[in-house]
């Protein structure tokens, strides 16, 4: 089995097409046309901060998980010290939006985030090794994409500087190098048809989570 060849489908049948139901929605419709209210971009910082410091705790609990294995520590390590300020400059992009620091200390996840949040535990607990990546390689191939038009139309329609908007300028370059080791992960991983069908799960379950915070964000800060 090509596992490469299997990375290029997902990518083409699966992220693709997700990336693109993202873009349609009206979260992002809304921000080309520089109408999406500044609570549901405040939504975003909160809620991102909030799933960001999981993700650290969650690559905390990988590095214990996998101390055994010298490959799969390291990269937990990577991931770590790879996303250790990622917290605070969402945070940096709400307060520029006129959120104060007890906004983030007081808030609590959505539900949509939860489920987010939730998912990135299990994949570090429970997920088959270089297998989970297939999220990995969904969720931050979508982050990539929704930063540029983050990046693009606040600017533009918001008047946002590069100060404020340097979570996005750093998940515009950082993802795509993490998607490409994903990638080289999971074509390394899938041996066998169960393999594959874990990885086309894990990706479609990834974008159907990414579609729902999303409408969870907009729904709920409206």
């Amino acid at each position: 089995m090509d596992g490469k060849a299997v990375v290029q489908s997902v990518i083409e049948e699966i992220i693709q097409p997700g990336m693109q139901r993202l873009m349609d929605h009206p979260y992002f419709s809304e921000l080309r046309a520089g109408k999406l209210s500044i609570k549901r971009l405040q939504g975003w910082a909160i809620q991102h901060y909030l799933h960001n410091k999981a993700i650290l705790k969650s690559f905390a609990l990988g590095m214990v998980k996998n101390a055994h294995d010298q490959s799969m520590f390291d990269y937990y390590i990577y991931q770590l010290n790879e996303e250790q300020a990622h917290p605070d400059l969402a945070k940096k992009f709400g307060i520029a939006l006129g959120l104060k620091e007890e906004d983030f200390t007081d808030a609590t996840q959505i539900f949509e985030c939860q489920i987010h949040s939730a998912r990135t535990l299990y994949n570090t607990l429970l997920g088959g090794g270089p297998l989970s990546r297939a999220s990995a390689l969904t969720s931050e191939s979508m982050v990539c994409r929704y930063s540029e038009e983050f990046n693009t139309y606040l600017r533009k329609n918001y008047r946002l500087d590069d100060n404020a908007l340097e979570f996005f300028t750093v998940h515009m370059v950082a993802d795509k190098e993490h998607t490409a080791q994903a990638a080289e992960r999971i074509g390394l991983a899938v041996k066998t048809p169960r393999d594959e069908r874990i990885v086309r799960e894990n990706a479609r379950y990834t974008v159907r989570i990414k579609l729902g915070k999303f409408e969870g964000i907009y729904r709920e800060y409206a």
